[in-house]
């Protein structure tokens, strides 16, 4: 309001003085010698002035406003713009990836090494009390404080597995529409959601024996375990033999199946030592189920992390506006 009173009067002002002038010029030129006192007390002149001024001011005011709604529809114009090329976040889908693969396998290094040096008498006990020399991942990550770390570890590297699982689906689904062989489609959308939920199952499983430990709940643990290992092989095979109905020129597919081929004759070697130790109380049978299991482990790491074989350049993007996709 004080801005709208100071333009009002220095319109009006600037519109005084013209007009002043404007009248003294054409007195000047009728002849007439009108000083300026007569001037401004002649009721036609001031009515004329006042009118001016109205008409100015009006007109000024009305341009301003319209201005300004022209200036606001600009801007809002300008900000939905922007919004529809807004990203906040923009990840590549690489990284994420190799850092949600990195955290259980560095987290299983530090455990190894920091209990293998100050916790051995723990790693090492077994109902047998048997000779050992090898710690199961169970006992190393078991441990205080090492499981806390492990926890941890687990937590963060949960989350990226189920999008992982979610963008292969995607993936596998949308090139599974462009087959026309109609039998190979039916077929490979079966493999596709079996693979799917065998990952989940996985994920899940993960979560129970990492949670659950075998010092808190034998018996649990070790049921969880089983359901580990049998998810695990399974998403492998239903992994590869999708590989090989959709892609089979792909270059992680070799790899695939080498590390299904390891997992699965590892299984079978820990299957034997686990007997042995359990029932017959070997010296060492432990020790080699224990290399069963880091030989497992490091296998379903390498597994997994073959998704940037298949996802090279990919970024995973949050943002506002941007174009929308149907999800399979």
């Amino acid at each position: 309001m004080a801005f709208l009173k100071t333009e009002i009067r220095r319109i009006a002002d600037d519109t005084f003085i013209y007009t002043k002038s404007q009248v003294y010029y054409e007195s000047e030129s009728a002849g007439t010698s009108l000083n300026q006192t007569e001037r401004r007390e002649n009721p036609d002149v001031e009515t004329k002035l006042w009118d001016l001024v109205l008409y100015t001011i009006s007109h000024s005011f009305t341009l301003r406003i319209n201005a300004g709604v022209l200036n606001t529809f600009i801007m809002e114009l300008n900000n939905v713009g922007n919004n529809k090329s807004s990203v906040y976040v923009s990840i590549s889908f690489k990284k994420l990836c190799l850092a949600t693969v990195s955290l259980p396998l560095v987290a299983l290094l530090i455990c190894f090494v920091t209990a293998y040096i100050f916790q051995q008498d723990d790693i090492h006990e077994t109902h047998c009390r048997v000779y050992n020399v090898l710690p199961s991942i169970s006992a190393i990550t078991g441990v205080s404080p090492q499981r806390y770390l492990w926890r941890i570890c687990i937590a963060l590297h949960l989350g990226p597995r189920l999008i992982i699982a979610s963008v292969y689906h995607s993936y596998y689904y949308k090139i599974l529409k462009t087959i026309e062989d109609v039998p190979s489609r039916i077929k490979g959308c079966r493999l596709l959601n079996l693979c799917y939920w065998l990952s989940i199952a996985e994920v899940a499983s993960l979560c129970g024996v990492t949670y659950i430990s075998n010092r808190e709940n034998y018996s649990v643990h070790e049921k969880i375990f089983i359901a580990f290992m049998i998810s695990s092989l399974t998403y492998m095979l239903t992994q590869v033999r999708l590989c090989r109905l959709v892609t089979p020129n792909a270059r992680s597919l070799r790899y695939k199946q080498a590390l299904f081929i390891t997992s699965l004759v590892t299984t079978v070697g820990l299957i034997i030592f686990f007997l042995k130790h359990r029932l017959l109380c070997h010296d060492l049978a432990f020790s080699w189920f224990s290399l069963c299991e880091y030989v497992l482990g490091s296998a379903n790491m390498a597994f997994h992390i073959t998704v940037i074989l298949d996802f090279p350049m990919e970024q995973l993007v949050v943002g506002n506006g941007l174009p929308a996709l149907k999800v399979d």
